[in-house]
């Protein structure tokens, strides 16, 4: 069985022919290390393996995870890649480097609202819906112009996007949507891609791909 070291070795080295492919600088594309649900000694050797770009999916087992390790890693960062509730604003803004999922104005209100109190600048991704599916987080493609805009009124360093295709369609359709979205608008990242499709997410522009599986191996079954 492969470690968790001897997987982030290999994925790099995939990453970076992938980015060779496609004609871009492997420095370009940022690894986040999916640890949503694994055990705390495969994040022990991922740190140890020198990952320091984590994605958690919610913010309780986030602080579980990595509130006892911050002192030890400075350069440790950490994204939302969940969903997120207005009502763990305060907790997302205190812990996470960057919120990847924000959706709806009632969210870029209060985060906002929570980073000015906490004093503290954190960035924002803008998630799309870009499958258009009514149970999935999101905003869908044409809502986008009108969420980004109340982002930039409220000062929120907004500075790229980010999907889940539908999990029953081919995904580089909606990574190249992605893309042509975030040309529109001038924005710079793309985290798109997970274990089953980065490199195509690398081919279309990703500057973040989201690996779990790829890194720690199958999830436990509980948190």
């Amino acid at each position: 069985m492969n470690t968790v070291a001897a997987n982030i070795t290999a994925t790099r080295d995939k990453i970076a022919r992938a980015c060779h492919e496609a004609g871009r600088d492997a420095a370009g594309v940022n690894l986040v290390a999916v640890s949503k649900m694994q055990p705390h000694d495969r994040i022990a050797e991922a740190l140890t393996a020198g990952q320091r770009l984590f994605g958690e999916n919610r913010v309780q087992e986030a602080s579980a995870h990595w509130a006892g390790l911050r002192s030890q890693y400075p350069d440790l960062k950490l994204h939302l890649i969940g969903p997120l509730q207005t009502n763990k604003v305060r907790d997302a803004v205190a812990l996470f480097d960057c919120i990847e999922t924000v959706d709806r104005p009632a969210l870029t209100d209060a985060l906002a609202k929570e980073m000015t109190k906490q004093d503290r600048e954190i960035r924002c991704l803008v998630q799309v819906n870009t499958g258009e599916e009514p149970q999935k987080g999101g905003v869908p493609p044409d809502g986008l112009p009108d969420l980004l805009d109340r982002c930039r009124k409220l000062g929120l360093d907004s500075r790229g996007l980010m999907c889940m295709p539908p999990i029953d369609e081919p995904s580089a359709p909606h990574f190249a949507l992605l893309k042509k979205l975030a040309h529109r608008h001038g924005l710079r990242e793309l985290s798109m891609g997970m274990s089953a499709d980065y490199e195509d997410a690398i081919a279309l522009g990703a500057t973040h791909i989201r690996l779990g599986t790829a890194l720690f191996g199958e999830r436990d079954t509980k948190p």
